[in-house]
Protein backbone atom coordinates (compact mmCIF):
# COMPACT_ATOMS: atom_id res chain seq x y z
CA UNK A 1 0.00 0.00 0.00
CA UNK A 2 1.08 3.26 -0.39
CA UNK A 3 2.05 5.67 2.23
CA UNK A 4 0.86 8.88 1.17
CA UNK A 5 -1.09 10.80 -2.36
CA UNK A 6 1.04 11.24 -4.70
CA UNK A 7 0.83 14.14 -6.95
CA UNK A 8 2.70 14.16 -10.77
CA UNK A 9 2.51 17.10 -12.69
CA UNK A 10 3.26 16.54 -15.97
CA UNK A 11 3.28 19.67 -18.67
CA UNK A 12 4.39 17.38 -21.55
CA UNK A 13 1.82 15.41 -20.76
CA UNK A 14 -1.09 14.03 -23.91
CA UNK A 15 -4.15 16.46 -23.52
CA UNK A 16 -7.76 15.82 -24.62
CA UNK A 17 -8.51 18.28 -27.59
CA UNK A 18 -11.69 20.72 -27.45
CA UNK A 19 -13.33 18.61 -29.60
CA UNK A 20 -12.63 15.21 -27.15
CA UNK A 21 -13.88 17.45 -24.08
CA UNK A 22 -17.04 18.41 -25.68
CA UNK A 23 -18.07 15.32 -26.95
CA UNK A 24 -17.37 13.66 -23.76
CA UNK A 25 -19.36 15.99 -21.56
CA UNK A 26 -22.36 15.49 -24.26
CA UNK A 27 -22.19 11.94 -24.74
CA UNK A 28 -20.53 10.65 -21.91
CA UNK A 29 -18.17 8.46 -23.99
CA UNK A 30 -15.52 8.59 -26.63
CA UNK A 31 -12.79 7.06 -28.23
CA UNK A 32 -9.12 7.82 -28.39
CA UNK A 33 -6.83 6.64 -30.42
CA UNK A 34 -3.28 5.44 -29.54
CA UNK A 35 -3.11 7.81 -26.54
CA UNK A 36 -1.37 4.53 -24.71
CA UNK A 37 0.11 2.86 -27.16
CA UNK A 38 3.67 3.12 -25.35
CA UNK A 39 1.86 1.31 -22.49
CA UNK A 40 0.26 -1.96 -24.29
CA UNK A 41 3.57 -4.13 -23.52
CA UNK A 42 4.23 -2.89 -19.92
CA UNK A 43 0.19 -3.80 -19.28
CA UNK A 44 0.56 -7.05 -20.81
CA UNK A 45 3.48 -8.18 -18.58
CA UNK A 46 1.76 -7.13 -15.59
CA UNK A 47 -1.57 -8.49 -16.96
CA UNK A 48 -0.04 -12.36 -17.39
CA UNK A 49 1.99 -11.89 -13.99
CA UNK A 50 -1.74 -11.17 -12.31
CA UNK A 51 -3.32 -14.24 -14.45
CA UNK A 52 -0.23 -16.37 -13.10
CA UNK A 53 -1.23 -15.64 -9.30
CA UNK A 54 -4.60 -13.67 -9.34
CA UNK A 55 -5.31 -11.70 -6.43
CA UNK A 56 -8.55 -12.36 -3.12
CA UNK A 57 -10.00 -9.95 -5.29
CA UNK A 58 -10.39 -12.12 -8.38
CA UNK A 59 -13.83 -12.60 -10.09
CA UNK A 60 -13.68 -14.74 -12.67
CA UNK A 61 -16.73 -16.12 -14.75
CA UNK A 62 -17.21 -19.54 -16.11
CA UNK A 63 -19.88 -20.09 -18.69
CA UNK A 64 -22.89 -22.67 -17.63
CA UNK A 65 -22.22 -24.08 -21.25
CA UNK A 66 -18.87 -25.07 -20.04
CA UNK A 67 -16.82 -22.28 -22.93
CA UNK A 68 -14.62 -20.41 -22.45
CA UNK A 69 -13.47 -18.55 -19.16
CA UNK A 70 -13.91 -14.62 -18.30
CA UNK A 71 -11.40 -13.61 -16.34
CA UNK A 72 -11.91 -10.46 -13.42
CA UNK A 73 -9.38 -9.29 -11.42
CA UNK A 74 -9.38 -5.41 -9.76
CA UNK A 75 -7.24 -3.32 -7.48
CA UNK A 76 -4.29 -4.69 -8.09
CA UNK A 77 -1.96 -1.07 -9.13
CA UNK A 78 -0.13 -1.13 -5.58
CA UNK A 79 1.00 -5.04 -6.06
CA UNK A 80 1.74 -5.19 -10.03
CA UNK A 81 4.72 -2.62 -10.75
CA UNK A 82 3.79 -2.00 -14.68
CA UNK A 83 0.02 -1.11 -13.43
CA UNK A 84 1.36 1.03 -10.89
CA UNK A 85 3.92 2.47 -13.41
CA UNK A 86 0.75 3.06 -15.50
CA UNK A 87 -1.40 4.49 -13.29
CA UNK A 88 1.22 6.99 -11.68
CA UNK A 89 3.38 7.71 -15.27
CA UNK A 90 0.99 7.79 -17.91
CA UNK A 91 -0.76 10.54 -19.39
CA UNK A 92 -4.17 8.44 -17.78
CA UNK A 93 -4.58 11.46 -14.94
CA UNK A 94 -4.16 14.07 -17.26
CA UNK A 95 -6.14 12.75 -20.10
CA UNK A 96 -8.97 12.42 -17.29
CA UNK A 97 -8.72 16.05 -15.50
CA UNK A 98 -9.04 17.76 -18.63
CA UNK A 99 -11.93 15.26 -20.17
CA UNK A 100 -13.94 16.02 -16.82
CA UNK A 101 -13.54 19.22 -16.67
CA UNK A 102 -11.34 18.67 -12.99
CA UNK A 103 -8.34 21.02 -11.74
CA UNK A 104 -6.98 17.36 -10.06
CA UNK A 105 -6.80 13.44 -11.73
CA UNK A 106 -7.52 11.36 -8.76
CA UNK A 107 -7.06 7.41 -9.47
CA UNK A 108 -10.00 5.42 -8.26
CA UNK A 109 -9.34 1.73 -9.06
CA UNK A 110 -8.03 -0.76 -11.70
CA UNK A 111 -9.89 -3.40 -12.91
CA UNK A 112 -9.05 -6.56 -15.65
CA UNK A 113 -11.06 -8.05 -17.81
CA UNK A 114 -9.86 -11.00 -20.36
CA UNK A 115 -12.61 -12.98 -22.07
CA UNK A 116 -11.02 -15.77 -23.95
CA UNK A 117 -11.37 -16.94 -27.38
CA UNK A 118 -15.19 -17.89 -27.44
CA UNK A 119 -16.24 -16.84 -24.45
CA UNK A 120 -20.28 -16.83 -24.75
CA UNK A 121 -21.01 -14.55 -22.03
CA UNK A 122 -22.75 -11.12 -22.63
CA UNK A 123 -21.29 -8.04 -20.11
CA UNK A 124 -25.67 -6.76 -19.88
CA UNK A 125 -26.36 -3.10 -19.60
CA UNK A 126 -25.37 -1.20 -16.86
CA UNK A 127 -23.85 1.90 -14.75
CA UNK A 128 -21.23 1.52 -12.44
CA UNK A 129 -22.11 4.19 -10.30
CA UNK A 130 -25.04 2.38 -8.41
CA UNK A 131 -22.84 -0.25 -6.81
CA UNK A 132 -18.88 2.22 -6.47
CA UNK A 133 -18.51 3.28 -3.75
CA UNK A 134 -18.02 6.64 -4.92
CA UNK A 135 -20.32 9.46 -5.49
CA UNK A 136 -19.73 12.57 -7.83
CA UNK A 137 -20.29 14.23 -11.56
CA UNK A 138 -16.51 13.65 -12.80
CA UNK A 139 -16.00 10.71 -13.45
CA UNK A 140 -14.27 8.56 -15.83
CA UNK A 141 -13.15 5.06 -16.89
CA UNK A 142 -10.45 4.37 -19.56
CA UNK A 143 -11.12 0.77 -21.40
CA UNK A 144 -7.72 0.39 -22.62
CA UNK A 145 -7.25 -3.20 -25.50
CA UNK A 146 -4.47 -4.93 -25.69
CA UNK A 147 -5.71 -7.00 -28.63
CA UNK A 148 -7.26 -5.56 -31.63
CA UNK A 149 -11.11 -5.45 -30.61
CA UNK A 150 -13.71 -5.59 -33.50
CA UNK A 151 -16.63 -3.69 -34.03
CA UNK A 152 -18.75 -6.69 -33.22
CA UNK A 153 -16.97 -7.55 -30.19
CA UNK A 154 -16.33 -4.50 -28.41
CA UNK A 155 -17.89 -2.29 -25.67
CA UNK A 156 -20.72 -0.55 -26.38
CA UNK A 157 -22.22 3.11 -24.80
CA UNK A 158 -25.75 4.65 -25.06
CA UNK A 159 -24.61 8.35 -25.55
CA UNK A 160 -26.37 11.56 -23.05
CA UNK A 161 -27.62 8.42 -20.47
CA UNK A 162 -24.69 10.18 -17.85
CA UNK A 163 -26.76 13.17 -17.59
CA UNK A 164 -30.29 11.26 -17.41
CA UNK A 165 -30.23 11.94 -13.34
CA UNK A 166 -30.82 7.99 -13.29
CA UNK A 167 -29.23 5.63 -11.39
CA UNK A 168 -30.82 2.11 -12.27
CA UNK A 169 -30.67 -0.80 -10.05
CA UNK A 170 -27.48 -2.72 -10.54
CA UNK A 171 -27.98 -6.30 -11.21
CA UNK A 172 -25.42 -9.81 -10.97
CA UNK A 173 -24.83 -11.69 -14.39
CA UNK A 174 -27.32 -13.63 -13.81
CA UNK A 175 -29.66 -11.09 -13.61
CA UNK A 176 -30.71 -11.01 -10.13
CA UNK A 177 -30.73 -7.89 -7.82
CA UNK A 178 -27.13 -6.81 -6.23
CA UNK A 179 -29.69 -4.93 -3.59
CA UNK A 180 -32.27 -6.21 -1.32
CA UNK A 181 -35.92 -4.41 -2.12
CA UNK A 182 -33.73 -1.55 -4.06
CA UNK A 183 -36.79 0.33 -5.66
CA UNK A 184 -34.27 1.94 -8.42
CA UNK A 185 -35.58 1.68 -12.22
CA UNK A 186 -33.91 -1.31 -14.11
CA UNK A 187 -31.89 -0.88 -16.72
CA UNK A 188 -34.06 -0.56 -20.28
CA UNK A 189 -34.48 -3.12 -23.05
CA UNK A 190 -31.37 -1.30 -25.09
CA UNK A 191 -30.99 -4.60 -27.49
CA UNK A 192 -34.63 -4.87 -27.80
CA UNK A 193 -34.96 -0.71 -28.86
CA UNK A 194 -31.30 -0.12 -30.25
CA UNK A 195 -33.37 1.85 -32.88
CA UNK A 196 -34.44 4.08 -29.96
CA UNK A 197 -30.73 5.03 -28.73
CA UNK A 198 -27.85 6.37 -29.93
CA UNK A 199 -25.14 3.05 -29.29
CA UNK A 200 -21.18 4.14 -29.15
CA UNK A 201 -18.75 1.59 -30.66
CA UNK A 202 -15.84 1.34 -32.10
CA UNK A 203 -13.41 -1.04 -33.22
CA UNK A 204 -10.01 -0.43 -31.25
CA UNK A 205 -6.09 -1.35 -31.98
CA UNK A 206 -4.28 -2.04 -29.06
CA UNK A 207 -3.13 1.74 -27.72
CA UNK A 208 -6.59 3.14 -28.12
CA UNK A 209 -9.24 3.88 -25.21
CA UNK A 210 -12.82 4.07 -25.04
CA UNK A 211 -13.24 6.61 -21.93
CA UNK A 212 -16.66 6.60 -20.41
CA UNK A 213 -18.43 8.56 -17.09
CA UNK A 214 -19.15 6.33 -14.34
CA UNK A 215 -23.20 6.83 -15.08
CA UNK A 216 -23.43 5.99 -18.60
CA UNK A 217 -24.67 2.44 -19.99
CA UNK A 218 -22.64 0.20 -21.26
CA UNK A 219 -22.68 -3.30 -21.96
CA UNK A 220 -20.19 -5.81 -24.40
CA UNK A 221 -21.11 -9.03 -26.24
CA UNK A 222 -19.66 -12.40 -25.96
CA UNK A 223 -16.27 -12.86 -27.77
CA UNK A 224 -17.24 -14.66 -30.54
CA UNK A 225 -13.47 -13.80 -32.09
CA UNK A 226 -10.77 -16.55 -32.45
CA UNK A 227 -8.25 -14.45 -30.19
CA UNK A 228 -8.41 -12.78 -26.34
CA UNK A 229 -9.80 -9.72 -25.75
CA UNK A 230 -7.47 -8.68 -22.65
CA UNK A 231 -8.46 -4.85 -21.80
CA UNK A 232 -6.78 -2.82 -18.84
CA UNK A 233 -9.26 -0.50 -17.16
CA UNK A 234 -8.33 2.87 -15.18
CA UNK A 235 -11.41 4.63 -13.55
CA UNK A 236 -10.72 8.25 -12.17
CA UNK A 237 -12.31 10.62 -10.21
CA UNK A 238 -12.49 14.33 -10.20
CA UNK A 239 -12.27 17.39 -7.21
CA UNK A 240 -16.31 16.60 -6.71
CA UNK A 241 -15.62 12.56 -5.38
CA UNK A 242 -17.03 11.28 -2.22
CA UNK A 243 -17.11 8.35 -0.37
CA UNK A 244 -20.59 6.12 -0.50
CA UNK A 245 -20.83 3.53 1.90
CA UNK A 246 -22.40 0.68 -0.03
CA UNK A 247 -22.96 -1.69 2.66
CA UNK A 248 -20.18 -4.10 2.01
CA UNK A 249 -21.74 -4.88 -1.56
CA UNK A 250 -20.84 -3.43 -4.48
CA UNK A 251 -17.43 -2.92 -6.16
CA UNK A 252 -14.59 -1.85 -5.83
CA UNK A 253 -14.09 -4.32 -2.21
CA UNK A 254 -12.33 -1.53 -0.16
CA UNK A 255 -13.58 -3.09 3.19
CA UNK A 256 -10.50 -1.55 4.93
CA UNK A 257 -11.52 1.80 4.50
CA UNK A 258 -12.75 3.70 7.29
CA UNK A 259 -14.75 6.72 5.49
CA UNK A 260 -18.16 7.59 5.96
CA UNK A 261 -20.71 8.12 3.26
CA UNK A 262 -20.56 12.21 2.08
CA UNK A 263 -16.64 12.32 3.07
CA UNK A 264 -14.06 13.18 0.14
CA UNK A 265 -12.60 10.17 -1.38
CA UNK A 266 -9.05 10.99 -0.30
CA UNK A 267 -6.42 8.76 1.07
CA UNK A 268 -3.64 6.33 0.20
CA UNK A 269 -5.74 4.01 -2.02
CA UNK A 270 -6.91 7.11 -4.16
CA UNK A 271 -3.64 9.30 -5.16
CA UNK A 272 -4.28 12.63 -7.53
CA UNK A 273 -1.97 11.67 -10.18
CA UNK A 274 -2.45 15.16 -11.93
CA UNK A 275 -3.14 18.52 -10.85
CA UNK A 276 -3.38 21.34 -13.04
CA UNK A 277 -1.07 24.29 -12.61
Amino acid sequence: MANAETVIQDPTAILPSDDDIAAFQRDGAIVLRGVFSDWIAPLAAGMETLMAHPSPRERSYKPKDGGAPFFQDLCNWQDIPEFRDFVLGSPAGAIAAHLMGSKKGRFFHDHVLVKEPGNSMVTPWHQDMPYYCVGGAQSVSFWVPLDPVSRETTLECVAGTHVSGLDHRPERFDGTALYENDTRAPVPDVDGNRDAYTILGWALEPGDAVAFNFRTLHGAPANTSTRRRRVFSARWVGDDAVFIDRGGKGSPPFSHLTLKTGEPLEGPDFPVVYERA
